[in-house]
C-alpha cells in the first residue's frame, strides 16, 4: 500500500480530560497502542509516520498537549512543566482506556516527558523512543530560551509585539528544523495553530517552564531502567545534537541509537521512511 493510501487513514479525534477538548491524531485499528508526544511544535510532527505504524499493526496515537495544536484548554507557567504536562498525559492515557504497559515515543519536549512517564512510573511504560529528543541539558534552544521571561511568572503573557514576535519566531524555527523538507505549503501547515492567540500565550507558557533540570533529576533513574529504548536522530540537528543521543545511548542500558543523515530536528519529514521503519522494528519486536 502506498504511503498516501495509508496516510488517508489518519483521522483527528477528541476526548475530554480535566474538562477541556484534547485533540489527537490516529488511525483507528486493533493493534499495540503507541502513545506519540510532541513538544515545542505540535502532533503534525507525527503526521507522516502515523500511516506506516498502522499498517505494521500498530495503534499510533499521536496527541496534542493541552492548548497547543488542535487541543482545547490554555498552559500556565505551573501547568507546562514536564511533571505536570506528564500528570496530563497519564490522564488523557486513563481516558482512552489504553492498557498498560504502553509503548510511548517523545519528540523535543515531549521526549522529555516521555522520559518521566517512565523514570517516575507515571505510566507503565513498555518501550521508550526519542526523536532529536531532549537529554540531559541540551535544552532549551536559544530560539525557546529568549521567550522565557515572557512565559513565566505571574501575570505574564505576550503583548501585540510579543505575539507577532512569537508567530515569527515559530516561522523560522520550523522553516530550519524541516531542512531539506521544507516547502511554503509545509510550513504553513506546521505553524497555522500559532495563528490563535490562545495557543502563542499557551507555547510562551511552554517556554517559560522549560528547564533542563527536568531530564537532568531522571538520569539515575534512567540508567537503572531495564526497559528498552530507541533514539532515533536527524544528524544534522543544531540544537539537539547527536552527540547527546551518543552519550546516552552510551551511558543508559538497552538502548540502540539509529542515526538518521541528511535530517535536522524533524526527521520524521526527512526520511519518513527510514523513521518509521525504525519505530515499527522496535514496537513491534
Amino acid at each position: 500500500m502506498s504511503n498516501k493510501s495509508a496516510e488517508a487513514k489518519v483521522q483527528r479525534t477528541t476526548v475530554q480530560v480535566d474538562g477541556e477538548k484534547a485533540s489527537y491524531l490516529t488511525v483507528e485499528r486493533d493493534g499495540p497502542a503507541v502513545l506519540l508526544l510532541h513538544g515545542t511544535y505540535w502532533s503534525r510532527v507525527w503526521l507522516p509516520v502515523l500511516g506506516r505504524l498502522a499498517e505494521a499493526g500498530l495503534r499510533p496515537i499521536a496527541v496534542d498537549l493541552p492548548g497547543l495544536g488542535r487541543s482545547g484548554g490554555e498552559l500556565t507557567a505551573e501547568t507546562a512543566t514536564v511533571p505536570a504536562l506528564s500528570e496530563w498525559v497519564a490522564r488523557f492515557a486513563t481516558t482512552l482506556g489504553l492498557s498498560e504497559p504502553i509503548a510511548v515515543a517523545g519528540h523535543d519536549i515531549g521526549g522529555a516527558i516521555a522520559q518521566h512517564l517512565l523514570a517516575r512510573d507515571r505510566l507503565e511504560v513498555s518501550r521508550l523512543a526519542l526523536v532529536n529528543s531532549v537529554l540531559y541539558d541540551s535544552w532549551p534552544a536559544p530560539h525557546v530560551a529568549r521567550f522565557r521571561d515572557a512565559g513565566s511568572g505571574p501575570g505574564k503573557g505576550p503583548d501585540t509585539d510579543t505575539a507577532e514576535g512569537v508567530f515569527e519566531a515559530r516561522r523560522q524555527a520550523v522553516t530550519r528544523a524541516l531542512a531539506g523538507a521544507a516547502t511554503e505549503s509545509l510550513i504553513a501547515d506546521y505553524v497555522d495553530p500559532w495563528h490563535d492567540a490562545r495557543v502563542r500565550r499557551s507555547w510562551l507558557a511552554l517556554a517559560g517552564a522549560a528547564d533542563s533540570r527536568y531530564t537532568l533529576d531522571l538520569v539515575p533513574a534512567l540508567k537503572r531502567s531495564t526497559k528498552p529504548k530507541l533514539l532515533v536522530w536527524g544528524e544534522d540537528d543544531l540544537h539537539e545534537k547527536v552527540e547527546y543521543a551518543e552519550r546516552f545511548a552510551a551511558e543508559m542500558p538497552h538502548t540502540t541509537l539509529i542515526r538518521v543523515p541528511d535530517a535536522d530536528h524533524i526527521p520524521t519529514e526527512n526520511a519518513p521512511g527510514q523513521v518509521a521503519r525504525a519505530l515499527i522494528d522496535f514496537f513491534a519486536a
